[in-house]
């Protein structure tokens, strides 16, 4: 069991890792995998005063939790990690030795473009199994079929089924760490067993969205299947990890034991995409009090990723949700990194990103500026589409030669005053995001 190492502040996340029935009544009871969140330090530095997540609160003894830690890794966090690329069959074998029964990597086929190839060190020799991709499936023998790397592993590490061994124990890929034990270790790692899939609620680039049940509350589900697209959802995941607020959507965890399935499960949000809610609501619903909250809810989300040194890089308001009680939670961190200058702008949304991002492909939380911008304006256009009538290709250099979009109908003057300056060709000159806050909290008073 743990032992407590420091105190933990108010608000910290931990995940039970036992049960505890508790044996006074000042104890709060809780099952395995129950989420709870600390409220403050008892005299014993061994028990806490902890809240669930139905609000209930009692004293927690610490040996039983385990704190919830943002997923960091020196090095790339891979749900493949014994795949290593294009190597030499030479290669493979001078990374399986010493010799060691069942120790085994995966590599791209030299002699077979598109194909790969399984290496496993068997009675100090190494083996090479031709792995075909037909049809969209992979298989060794032409017998079992597998829709992805991953399945075929995990089906060979129970089951020799005609190879020499069975795969016992994976050849790490240099500076690669498996991202299954890295979500496991920080407290992320979810029960597949406790999760009820229930139906469809969208559809993304990479995969469905699903209305789930995790132990009685309603979650979100994006379902990935095992390829090279799921890489990319880890990636979103160790960030989800590190960010806690109240309008940010928040990881309630991974699932990665199902075979060929990545399930990231998030709180739900029951009114949908902030641009569908303006457009499906409109001005009927909305008052110019809903407009400035929803613009604070996204401005203090920003101004905490601001604050922690993250730049989101795909504001908008597609990727804004509402929750039931009207709050919304900026989303899809799929593109948001540590803030570090550039990234390959191919995916970009052109009308949304600043222009030096475009251009030199600097990202800062200067160019997340410029975007809230253009969110603002949607907002207040009640969710139309920016730029309306110019051609995508004519935006950019428009803007460039100080083209601005004109206010909404109906926006009030000091809201366009502040697309303006989140609008600025001088990414310097463009205000914090502490600074917009504000500037739209006064407007509020």
């Amino acid at each position: 069991m743990t032992e407590v190492q420091a105190s933990w502040p108010q608000g910290t996340e931990c995940v039970a890792r036992y049960n505890f029935r508790g044996t006074t009544q000042y104890d709060l009871p809780f099952n395995k995998g129950d989420i709870l969140t600390i409220i403050f330090a008892t005299k014993d530095p061994n028990w806490y005063k902890a809240k669930n997540s139905a609000g209930q609160e009692g004293t927690i003894p610490v040996n039983y939790v385990q704190k919830r830690e943002g997923v960091k890794s020196e090095g790339k966090l891979s749900l493949m990690p014994w795949f290593h690329g294009k190597i030499s069959r030479e290669q493979a074998e001078q990374l399986l030795t010493p010799p060691e029964t069942g120790l085994f990597l995966v590599r791209e086929s030299t002699n077979y473009p598109g194909d790969y190839t399984l290496c496993v060190s068997c009675e100090g020799k190494v083996e090479h199994y031709h792995i075909v991709y037909k049809d969209g499936k992979l298989t060794i023998d032409a017998e079992e079929y597998f829709d992805n790397l991953m399945q075929l592993v995990e089906h060979y590490t129970e089951n020799a089924d005609g190879l020499c061994t069975i795969l016992i124990k994976p050849k790490l890929e240099e500076g690669t760490f498996a991202a299954k034990d890295a979500f496991r270790r920080s407290g992320w790692a979810l029960n597949r067993e406790e999760l009820k899939l229930q139906h469809s609620i969208g559809k993304g680039e990479f995969g469905d969205v699903m209305l789930g049940d995790y132990r009685g509350s309603k979650v979100a589900v994006k379902c990935i299947k095992h390829d090279a697209t799921a890489q990319a959802f880890v990636a979103e995941a160790s960030v989800m990890t590190q960010l806690r607020h109240n309008n940010l959507v928040q990881l309630l965890g991974v699932i990665l034991e199902e075979k060929g399935s990545l399930f990231i499960v998030t709180e739900y949000m029951a009114k949908g995409s902030l641009v569908d809610y303006l457009r499906s609501r409109g001005r009927t619903v909305l008052n110019a009090h809903s407009l400035l909250k929803f613009s604070l809810d996204v401005c203090a989300a920003m101004e905490y990723l601001e604050a922690n040194n993250f730049v989101h890089r795909d504001l908008a308001a597609r990727n804004v949700l509402v929750s039931d009680d009207n709050i919304a939670k900026v989303s899809d961190f799929g593109m948001t990194k540590e803030a570090c200058s550039t990234q390959d702008t191919a995916k970009l949304p052109i009308k949304w990103t600043s222009p030096e991002a475009l251009r030199d492909k600097l990202f800062s939380t200067k160019s997340d500026v410029w975007s809230f911008g253009v969110l603002l304006w949607e907002i207040y256009s009640f969710g139309r589409l920016p730029y309306p009538k110019i051609p995508l290709k004519d935006v950019v250099p428009r803007v460039e030669k100080g083209y601005r979009m004109e206010a909404p109908d109906g926006c009030p003057d000091v809201v366009y005053d502040v697309m303006k300056l989140c609008w600025s060709l001088n990414a310097f000159a463009r205000p914090t995001f502490h600074m917009l806050k504000e500037r739209l909290q006064n407007i509020e008073h």
